[in-house]
């Protein structure tokens, strides 16, 4: 083993905005606020999602420019899941399945709603 993994860090335009919208959809907390860099997570001393200012952003265009990676959120019920995203400012995109909705973040990152 080389490390332990600490977090993935991703390139938006509003690291605020967009930590607060995975605060609610993961149930994740603030754990460390530099304005242009914000961490969230289950605990400071865990892996955690932060979120990157990166000035002139352009969000892939799905499914032609799919990102290199995304996150799968599991959920009891894809549809109740859904739509709370929704309500936080996700928008749907084309694809998914019976047991998976795909939906782009507020900063148009795609991630996927996964039920198994």
């Amino acid at each position: 083993m080389i490390g332990r993994w600490h977090g993935l860090v991703i390139d938006c335009p509003d690291p605020q905005g967009l930590a607060e919208f995975y605060e609610k959809v993961l149930g994740m907390v603030r754990v460390q606020d530099d304005g242009g860099f914000v961490v969230i997570g289950d605990a400071p001393d865990r892996p955690g999602l932060a979120f990157a200012r990166v000035e002139g952003w352009q969000p892939p265009k799905w499914p032609d420019e799919s990102a290199t990676m995304h996150l799968d959120v599991r959920v009891d019920d894809l549809d109740a899941a859904g739509a709370q995203a929704l309500a936080l400012g996700a928008r749907r995109l084309p694809g998914g399945g019976e047991r998976f909705h795909v939906y782009a973040d507020p900063a148009g990152h795609p991630f996927c709603l996964v039920s198994w």
